[in-house]
């Protein structure tokens, strides 16, 4: 089964994060049946990481990619479960990150068939819930199983341009109490929507880092929440607000700058800003240096497959990526073929762009060696 058949196969199982059980026992099926023995690492309430091993030389290499897909969106006119038109698949999770999976999955079987002396140590794993909150990723993390390892090389849809970081990102509660008073006498009270209001109007005011790489943070305001018991000033209001991080920028920053702002706002609200609760740690932002040895041979590897340049990126926003490189604290390179309407109807990823991807991870795995 070659790279295309699988990756007709893995989008015809529907694995949105949280019902990933399906596709992680095909996946352990598939290596399997190709004499590759494997581990499964239990994520509660996803589908098992999936973990296998092939012993080489000299370097220790992790291929990751996630098996599970957001849900799907409403106005599809292709078939979601999968579709090839010319060079387009279409299928939900084709892009994001099922052709990446199949590129991986389907170069390490084939990388096993190689003497051990022409290979350098191959982790693959695919892994839960990086649409959700990376559960899958952090449980691997947590269990060691990756400590040995010297690089990590993450399949991401990247449009055939190699990622050397990402922006982080924090979640937001900003909380507004009000005072309650009959909303015909408006002013003998506080409305925390009206407060709260100003602040978010407001945010744009805040200076920024910039960082030479990931450029700058951003905000955007995800919901607001308030309403009047009855014919009265409403007494309390929240809102979810959405920060993307470069480095340099973390918790104690972000939540600073926000408290500033309301000081210098003169709001009569009283104000709570707290970080958003969520049962993995933070997505923290990270660059690495273009002339990093192993981003030179990446690219090396790219300009002997492709005959061109390979392009450099920075991530806007976060995935797995940002725990590899900031937890693991392992030098983590993004790269995936040339898709489309991520997360959006009539997802598709180009059939041609796959195969080069594969090419290109080939020929750098046994650079390596």
């Amino acid at each position: 089964m070659d790279e295309i058949e699988l990756l007709k196969r893995l989008v015809s199982i529907e694995s949105p994060f949280g019902r990933e059980k399906e596709i992680s026992r095909f996946i352990v099926s598939f290596l399997e049946e190709h004499g590759i023995k494997t581990e499964t690492l239990p994520v509660e309430g996803f589908g098992d990481d999936v973990i296998a091993y092939l012993p080489g030389r000299k370097l220790t290499l992790v291929l990751n990619g996630h098996m599970d897909t957001v849900n799907l969106s409403p106005g599809w006119t292709r078939n979601p479960k999968g579709e090839l038109d010319g060079d387009r698949f279409y299928g939900l999770g084709s892009a994001d990150m099922k052709a990446g999976l199949a590129v991986l999955l389907s170069l390490f079987t084939e990388m096993g068939e190689l003497p051990r002396r022409e290979r350098p140590n191959l982790i693959f794993t695919a892994v839960s819930d990086e649409e959700g909150y990376s559960r899958g990723t952090w449980e691997l993390i947590k269990s060691g199983k990756l400590e040995r390892a010297d690089l990590v090389l993450v399949a991401e849809p990247t449009n055939e341009r190699l990622m050397l970081g990402a922006r982080g990102r924090f979640v937001v509660t900003v909380k507004a109490k009000g005072k309650k008073a009959h909303a015909a006498r408006p002013y003998l009270g506080v409305n925390a929507i009206e407060e709260l209001a100003k602040l978010i109007g407001s945010l744009e005011r805040i200076r920024l880092r910039k960082h030479p790489k990931l450029g700058k943070g951003s905000y955007c305001t995800l919901s607001i929440e308030g309403k009047a018991d009855g014919l009265s000033v409403p007494d309390y209001a929240e809102a979810v607000i959405d920060r993307h991080t470069v480095v340099g920028e973390d918790w104690e920053k972000v939540k600073s700058e926000i408290t500033k702002l309301i000081g210098k706002l003169k709001l009569k609200a009283e104000f709570t800003v707290e970080k958003y609760p969520r049962p993995t740690p933070d997505m923290l932002p990270y660059a690495i240096r273009e002339n990093l040895r192993e981003a030179r041979g990446f690219r090396e590897a790219y300009r002997k497959v492709a005959g061109e340049e390979l392009e450099v990126t920075y991530g806007k926003s976060v995935g797995d990526f940002n725990y590899f490189a900031t937890y693991l604290k392992k030098p983590t390179l993004v790269f995936g073929p040339i898709g489309g309407n991520w997360h959006a109807r009539d997802e598709w990823v180009s059939v041609s762009s796959m195969r080069r991807v594969k090419e290109v991870y080939r020929a750098y795995l046994t650079s390596l060696v």
